[in-house]
């Protein structure tokens, strides 16, 4: 963990397009509640397949024109070197600096990838067209990615992402406070110097983490799952569990030298905030 202790704590919160008037309202709503905490910035999601694209650009036009820093997903599955070209002028006109640049997941139905197949692919690509305009956020998997072959090639992949021109990166959200630790290890074990950022999900409803968690390879430890399938319909209390299994993993994180956390919010403000409020940040 020396390596990241070194690096200044930086917060962020993760939302997704909304796809209704209403859902837009919300986020706005959102979004200007958690920028009372003086995040460093906001990220949006992408779309594989064009789905939520145009989601995208308009909730980060509005994030910006709020005057927050907001943080684009861009993924390279599906997408030309032309298409992301123009996505990146975009982005520029909207006076964006900062963006996640992702991999992504091949749309249903889809054959081709793409003309790039990899995120390194796609960092390489950003500075090529860009230069040193974009700070650029990449993933990590520190429970390892589920489709690699291995968590050694795992790590080489992120290593590759780095060497691409990754000026830091956000984890995917774990409740193994080691796998974290011992991935940043490995990093340093590798020569890696960039701020490894925690992402966190705040465990508010238990289904739907499951399938989560199912879907992105993130582990529940058994002890954590029995004890949300105990509560069953008691909502409030789950949430309570939630909140201080969430918080207690943040804390822990903050104290062995975290350089700060990116909160997947499912654009809500209340279970980050509380989070926030009881870490005393």
């Amino acid at each position: 963990m020396e390596s990241q202790r070194r690096h200044g704590r930086t917060f962020s919160f993760e939302f997704f397009p909304p796809k209704t008037g209403e859902g837009k309202e919300s986020l706005r709503r959102t979004a200007a509640q958690l920028a009372q905490l003086g995040p460093r910035f906001m990220s949006v999601t992408f779309g594989a397949g064009g789905s939520t694209r145009e989601g995208t650009f308009e909730t980060v036009r509005d994030i910006q024109g709020a005057g927050m820093d907001a943080a684009p997903h861009l993924s390279c599955i599906g997408s030309s070197r032309d298409q992301l070209r123009q996505i990146l002028r975009s982005y520029m006109a909207l006076g964006v600096h900062h963006v996640v640049a992702l991999r992504g997941d091949l749309p249903s139905g889809t054959v081709a990838a793409g003309e790039l197949r990899y995120a390194s692919e796609l960092v390489e690509f950003i500075r090529a067209e860009t230069g040193p305009h974009f700070h650029i956020e990449v993933a990590a998997y520190p429970e390892t990615h589920p489709q690699a072959v291995s968590a050694a090639a795992d790590r080489l992949n992120f290593q590759r992402k780095v060497l691409a021109g990754a000026d830091s990166a956000i984890t995917q959200y774990f409740y193994n406070a080691d796998a974290y630790f011992r991935f940043v290890d490995d990093c340093e074990s590798l020569g890696l110097d960039i701020p490894i950022v925690p992402g966190i999900m705040p465990i508010t409803n238990f289904k739907q983490l499951a399938r989560f968690s199912d879907a992105c390879g993130a582990e529940i430890p058994r002890w954590i799952r029995r004890r949300l399938e105990d509560y069953g319909d008691d909502l409030d209390a789950l949430r309570a569990f939630g909140l201080d299994v969430t918080t207690d993993l943040c804390d822990r994180l903050l104290v062995a030298g975290a350089p700060g956390l990116h909160f997947y919010t499912l654009n809500r403000a209340g279970p980050a905030s509380t989070v926030w409020e009881r870490l005393g940040l």
